[in-house]
């Protein structure tokens, strides 16, 4: 009778030994499953890092659109220099770009703006000051935009800009000049005796922004007084 119980659990015991995994297996499969794991955390986290910077990405293509369409905008409306002696109606110097262009409103007489657009602390940002009808309070406007005063609030345009680069075109010359000024009716110094002489106008900007992370610049050139 013993022997009989003592065989019948010893089957019974084989039976659980080959029903069960040995610590063996356990650990084969615990490490299968951890790297199975990492790698899906891996991919998981390469997939968000690319969805950031690719929204990073879009959110600088689109200020950057923006930002151009408001200067195109601006450089198209800039005012005739001819109709204003002596006065600046563009300066491109440094990292400021400041302008005179015309306002049309309905139901308003054509009024003049200045506008200014500044990159400071890496963001390009854009003011304007009140249109109107008044030169001297054009001319306190412009030399306001020359000298940074805060008057009016700024819009920021575009962050992460690491270089602002303008070139202007003018008539009679073969190639682009860093910077510039549009300055009518003064005259400059005859080449020749009884020869005058005054300056050409004006009629392209080039403007070139670096955001950082950015291998190459943006840029575009743009029609001065198109309208």
């Amino acid at each position: 009778m013993r022997s009989k119980l003592t065989a019948g659990s010893k089957k019974h015991t084989s039976r659980l030994s080959a029903a069960g995994f040995t610590l063996i297996e356990l650990l084969v499969a615990i490490s299968i499953l951890a790297i199975i794991a990492v790698l899906g955390w891996r991919g998981l986290d390469s997939i968000v890092r690319a969805r950031v910077l690719l929204t990073a990405e879009m959110e600088q293509t689109r200020g950057m659109q923006l930002a151009f369409a408001q200067l195109e905008n601006d450089c198209a409306h800039l005012v005739d220099a001819s109709n204003f002696t002596g006065r600046e109606v563009l300066s491109a110097v440094g990292p400021r770009l400041v302008m005179v262009r015309n306002v049309f409103e309905e139901n308003q007489p054509t009024r003049l703006q200045v506008v200014v657009y500044r990159v400071r602390d890496g963001v390009l940002n854009r003011r304007e000051m009140l249109p109107t009808r008044e030169l001297a309070v054009l001319d306190q406007d412009w030399q306001s935009a020359l000298a940074d005063a805060e008057v009016s609030p700024s819009i920021a345009l575009q962050s992460q800009v690491t270089g602002f680069e303008m070139r202007t075109w003018k008539e009679g010359e073969n190639g682009w000049r860093n910077g510039g000024t549009e300055l009518a009716g003064v005259e400059k110094p005859a080449p020749a005796p009884g020869i005058p002489f005054k300056s050409g106008k004006l009629t392209g900007l080039e403007i070139s922004i670096q955001i950082s992370g950015r291998e190459l610049p943006a840029t575009k050139v743009f029609l001065l007084g198109a309208v």
